[in-house]
Parts: structure tokens; C-alpha cells; sequence
């Protein structure tokens, strides 16, 4: 389950740094998560880093990439080229 960042974005700039993966990037108007290298912070912490300091609460599971623990780690492993 990668995550996304919603409308209520109001960039302060504290997640970007956060995201062990640099999943997150500045887009157009808000930050944005892309999806294929968010892990939810799975292999790295237990629970997502950019969720954790976010002060809107603007960041939940994105419904159009929804992965188990496992396919997570998988994908954690193939980032950070872990066997």
C-alpha cells in the first residue's frame, strides 16, 4: 500500500526529508509520493516516517496501490538492493 499526499498539502516542506526511499518529490502544486518506491517505510522503520511528522494529517493509504507487508518488503529489498 503506497501513500498519497492529499489536497489538504499545505508544503511544509517536513516530509520530503523524511522518506527513506525518496519516494517524495515536489510536484506541481503539493508534494507528491510516487508509488512504485513508497514502502510505508517497511525495512526501514515501523511505521511511515513522512505520516509520523506530517502536521495536517494529509497522508493516507492510497487506494489505487494497495500491496500486503510482504509485497512492501519485496519491493523495500529491490530499492535498497538488499538479497
Amino acid at each position: 500500500m503506497a501513500l498519497i499526499i492529499t489536497d489538504d498539502c499545505i508544503n511544509c516542506d517536513v516530509c520530503e526529508p523524511e522518506c527513506p526511499n525518496s519516494a517524495i518529490s515536489q510536484g506541481e502544486e503539493i508534494y507528491e509520493i510516487d508509488p512504485n518506491l513508497c514502502t510505508e517505510c517497511v525495512g526501514h522503520y515501523d511505521e511511515p516516517q513522512c505520516v509520523e511528522v506530517c502536521p495536517v494529517d494529509c497522508i493516507p493509504v492510497d487506494p489505487n496501490h494497495i500491496e500486503s507487508k510482504e509485497e512492501l518488503m519485496e519491493k523495500y529489498k529491490i530499492i535498497s538492493g538488499v538479497a
